[in-house]
């Protein structure tokens, strides 16, 4: 099996408290049109929300396949995901699911997938030895999603 996570709600919050991404640019403060993939909780918002725009960097050893793009948050702490299983409100939403080496180098087993069956295209991608971790990314604007591990 695998888990799903969300970005580390210490670095959220670290973010929301200095105010500046990890390239030290200002944070993005925004009401919620309702539908922005959300990092924090892996849902969407709805209209309202109060949420906050940032630069993220996924963790991964140095090489050249580390990237920085968008991400949104909620603006305050929120409870975080419902669980450590695929989220629920992302299902059905094509998705790139890029696979890393121990390396942190891109690895071969990096596909697309239409949303459905998510959890049987994970296991395959995971089956590989040589696959460490897998980043889930939007297929629109390559932005980051969520990470999913071996357990």
């Amino acid at each position: 099996m695998f888990t799903v996570h969300a970005i580390d709600p210490a670095h959220i919050e670290s973010v929301r408290t200095a105010g500046t991404d990890v390239s030290g640019h200002p944070v993005q403060r925004m009401e919620a049109e309702g539908g922005e993939p959300l990092r924090c909780c892996l849902r969407n918002a709805t209209a309202g929300e109060q949420l906050i725009l940032f630069g993220y960097e996924p963790l991964l050893p140095p090489s050249p396949y580390r990237e920085m793009g968008a991400v949104f948050a909620h603006a305050t702490r929120c409870d975080g995901p419902s669980g450590s299983g695929y989220p629920e409100a992302w299902r059905g939403r094509p998705q790139v699911l890029r696979a890393y080496d121990e390396r942190g180098w891109i690895h071969p087993a990096t596909r697309t997938h239409d949303g459905t069956a998510p959890e049987a295209e994970l296991a395959d991608i995971l089956a590989d030895p040589a696959v460490v971790r897998v980043d889930s990314r939007n297929i629109s604007y390559g932005c980051y999603m969520f990470t999913v591990t071996r357990d």
